[in-house]
C-alpha cells in the first residue's frame, strides 16, 4: 500500500509499504477514507522536532474496517468508524480516569505497539488498529460524504479544542479568550460557545481565520499580541482579564501571552504541544492564583459526547478543512500549512 514518510525537514514522501496484518486477536484493519495533516506534524516537518531516521506520519484517521482479529466483539466489518490520535485499550486504570493518552497498553500510529505489531501512521491508505475494540467508534450509519470532514475532527483538532475548554472550567457565562487561530483553537471557540461562555474573544491576525472564528462563535477579535495584547484583554474584561484562556499553540510566547491575559483566581487551558522553550511562571502564577490545567487531550473520551452534535449538523467543526487534496499530493499539503495558505488540509486516498 501507500503511506506517508517523513525523511526529514520539509521533506515527506509517499512510499510503498507493507500491507498491515492481522497479529494479536484484538487487532483491526481499517480502510482510509480520510486523513489529514496536523499542526503537530509541522514540527518535524520545520525541524524543530529532530527527525534521527525515516518514519511512518499521521495520527488522524477515519475509514471504514475491513478485517477483525478473532478477540474483537463490538467493531464490526463494514462499520465506518472514528479512531483518536492514539491507540488505547479504553479498560485500564488510566483510561477508565479519563487520561486515555496515558493508557497502560497504549501506543502511538506509526510506531511499533505493545503487543508485537506495527500501528500504521495514519496519513495512509490502510492502519492496523491494535485495540480496535478501546480506540474506535463506529458511527451508527454511513456517513454523507458531506459529514466526513466533521467526523474526522473528533479524531483530534475539535476533541482537543473541547478538553481545552473542559480543562479550563469554561461554563455558562464565563468569559474567554483563545490563543492561536489554527484548526484546534477554532475548535476550541466551538466547544467554549457549547458550554456556555458568553463572550469569546479570539486572537488573530488573519482576515480568512477570523471570519471562520466569528461563524464559530468568536464575539470578538483582537490582532495585538506581547504586552499589547495582554493589555487590550485587560481593557475588555474589567481591567484584570478574562474567566478563562484557551492555549492552544504551546510556544513560550502563547503560553505567556494566555497567562497574563487570565484574570486572579481564572484559569488557563492548555493543549498546544510545547515546543520553543514553552515554562510556567509559578511565582507569577502563584501570586494572582492562577491555575494552569490540560495537557495531551484524551480525545477518545469525548467523541460520543460530540459525535451526535456533529452528526445533526449543530456544530460543523469540518470548517476548519479548506483545502482538501489527494493522498498523492501530501507534500504539497504539508507545504499548504506550513506556509499558512491552508488551516488544515484533509487527504483523501
Amino acid at each position: 500500500m501507500r503511506a506517508t514518510v517523513i525523511y526529514g525537514e520539509r521533506d515527506v514522501r509517499l512510499d510503498e509499504v507493507p500491507d498491515p496484518v492481522l497479529s494479536t486477536g484484538g487487532d483491526a484493519i481499517v480502510r482510509v477514507v480520510a486523513a489529514c495533516v496536523c499542526g503537530s506534524d509541522l514540527w518535524p516537518y520545520r525541524g524543530v522536532t529532530p527527525i534521527d531516521e525515516p518514519h511512518r506520519i499521521g495520527h488522524e484517521f477515519v475509514g471504514i474496517v475491513d478485517e477483525i482479529g478473532p478477540d474483537v466483539t463490538t467493531i464490526k466489518v463494514g462499520d465506518f468508524v472514528i479512531a483518536p490520535f492514539y491507540d488505547c485499550d479504553n479498560t485500564c486504570v488510566n483510561c477508565l480516569n479519563g487520561v486515555s493518552t496515558s493508557c497502560l497498553n497504549g501506543g502511538w500510529w506509526g510506531s511499533d505497539d505493545k503487543l508485537g505489531g506495527f500501528a500504521d501512521g495514519a496519513q495512509g491508505e490502510r492502519v492496523r488498529v491494535p485495540h480496535a475494540d478501546g480506540s474506535l467508534v463506529a458511527t451508527p450509519a454511513a456517513p454523507t460524504d458531506a459529514q466526513i470532514p466533521g467526523l474526522l475532527t473528533l479524531a483530534d483538532v475539535m476533541g482537543t479544542g473541547h478538553h481545552a475548554a473542559v480543562s479550563a472550567g469554561v461554563t455558562s457565562g464565563s468569559t474567554v479568550v483563545v490563543v492561536g487561530d489554527g484548526a484546534v483553537g477554532l475548535c476550541a471557540i466551538i466547544a467554549a460557545k457549547r458550554l456556555g461562555a458568553s463572550r469569546i474573544v479570539a486572537m488573530s491576525r488573519h482576515a480568512d481565520r477570523q471570519a471562520v472564528a466569528r461563524e464559530f462563535g468568536a464575539t470578538d477579535i483582537v490582532e495585538e499580541r506581547g504586552d499589547a495584547g495582554v493589555d487590550r484583554i485587560h481593557e475588555m474584561f474589567d481591567g484584570v482579564g478574562a474567566d478563562c484562556v484557551l492555549e492552544c499553540v504551546g510556544t513560550e510566547e502563547s503560553m505567556d501571552q494566555a497567562i497574563r491575559s487570565t484574570r486572579p483566581g481564572g484559569m488557563v487551558g492548555y493543549v498546544g504541544v510545547p515546543n520553543g522553550g514553552a515554562e510556567l511562571p509559578i511565582k507569577a502564577l502563584f501570586g494572582r492564583n492562577v491555575g494552569v490545567n490540560g495537557g495531551v487531550a484524551s480525545v477518545r473520551a469525548y467523541v460520543e459526547e460530540l459525535l451526535p452534535e456533529v452528526l445533526a449538523g449543530e456544530i460543523d467543526p469540518g470548517r476548519v478543512f479548506d483545502l482538501q487534496l489527494p493522498l498523492s499530493e501530501v507534500a504539497l499539503a504539508y507545504a499548504a500549512m506550513d506556509e499558512r495558505r491552508a488551516i488544515k488540509v484533509l487527504l483523501r486516498p
